[in-house]
């Protein structure tokens, strides 16, 4: 593989005339700006996406309600950028649905809402409300059973997707490259060793090892992005020990021993950049087979945990509306999944063409 400037440019001037590839890498930007402000961009900004109004479960997108603000009990500190940007926004108010309202002296008199045709009529003191004591808030994509705003924790939830993904990668690359370097380099019995490693672990299904290792770990957050990258570094280290052993006869490879270069530095320094086009092209891939993984296990009950918005998880939370009044619940974050997972294999695929992994110029 050439790693030449002449080389790569070549290779983005072919990568960018792929419309397929193009259009995937500007989702898979537009998805990490997204994961990255998330709670800039959310309309419900606190912590998770977590605002519960149990009031207005399960309604339909395009949902409309007046709500007022009420100040909690405790003052609630404003965060710093940083903060924000890493945990989200504490409410300093409630928020209680209503009908109508009207203002009377000092105190703000309204209608709250229960339920279609249920209403109660309460008045809290000004001192009480929000300088602005009534917003109106629109559901774009509606509300799940719990009242949450299912855009919010879709676009929260985008962390857990990317982030899964770049784990699996720096974890199967990490281990994949070592052992497929060792084994492709050294030959012999260290390949024999490892190759039948690898075979060992090519041949138990990849969700039944990744329930193992999950049961193992535990759940929660750290241990489902652990248990996904431990299973797929199988394919990394197939596909380097093949390209390792294809490179290691070439002439450079030779003149690196004969200078008296150590088998570390002759593999890091010489091997590996060599044979990244391919090792970029399976890493794509995993990035999108680690997200259905996460979004699977999350659906089974075994990933991220709640509150923490995943895709998978707000799928199993909202599929019984599927045959019920509002499909949209469960039908947004599986929306989400299937066009990042193709955002990443249209470029993937339009990568591998413009890095001519087989060796065509």
């Amino acid at each position: 593989m050439n790693t030449s400037p002449s080389f790569q440019a070549a290779a983005w001037r072919r990568l960018r005339k792929n419309k397929g590839a193009v259009f995937g890498l500007l989702v898979i930007i537009l998805a990490v700006l997204t994961a990255l402000f998330a709670y800039f961009i959310a309309p419900d900004s606190s912590p998770y996406a977590n605002r519960i109004i149990l009031e207005i479960g399960g309604e339909q997108p395009g949902f409309s309600r007046d709500f007022v603000k009420l100040k909690k009990e405790k003052e609630v500190a404003p965060p710093g950028f940083f903060e924000q940007l890493a945990n989200g926004k504490e409410d300093k108010y409630y928020y209680i649905p209503i009908t109508r309202h009207e203002i009377k002296g000092d105190s703000i008199i309204v209608q709250k809402y229960i339920d279609e045709g249920l209403g109660e009529r309460v008045a809290f003191p000004l001192s009480q409300a929000a300088p602005v004591p009534v917003v109106r808030q629109r559901f774009i994509t509606g509300t799940d059973k719990y009242g949450r705003d299912i855009l919010s924790r879709i676009i929260v939830g985008t962390r857990v997707s990317l982030s899964v993904g770049l784990i699996t990668v720096i974890i199967s690359l990490s281990i994949g490259l070592l052992l497929g370097s060792l084994a492709g380099f050294y030959r012999g019995k260290v390949d024999e060793v490892i190759m039948w490693f690898i075979n060992v672990i090519w041949s138990i299904p990849t969700l039944l090892l990744v329930f193992a290792i999950t049961l193992a770990l535990g759940k929660g957050f750290w241990q489902v992005f652990i248990a996904v990258g431990l299973t797929m570094w199988v394919n990394v280290a197939r596909l380097v020990r093949g390209q390792v052993l294809a490179v290691r006869e070439l002439e450079y490879i030779e003149a690196t021993k004969a200078l008296g270069f150590s088998d570390l530095r002759t593999i890091v320094r010489h091997i590996w950049p060599n044979i990244m086009g391919p090792v970029m092209v399976i890493a794509a891939s995993n990035f999108a087979s680690a997200i259905v993984i996460e979004a699977g296990l999350s659906f089974l009950g075994v990933g991220v945990q709640p509150p923490m918005p995943s895709w998978g998880l707000m799928i199993k939370e909202n599929y019984n509306f599927i045959i019920t009044q509002n499909p949209m619940l469960a039908l947004a974050p599986g929306f989400a999944i299937m066009l990042l997972v193709l955002a990443f294999n249209l470029f993937g695929n339009g990568l591998r063409d413009a890095l001519n992994v087989k060796g065509r110029i």
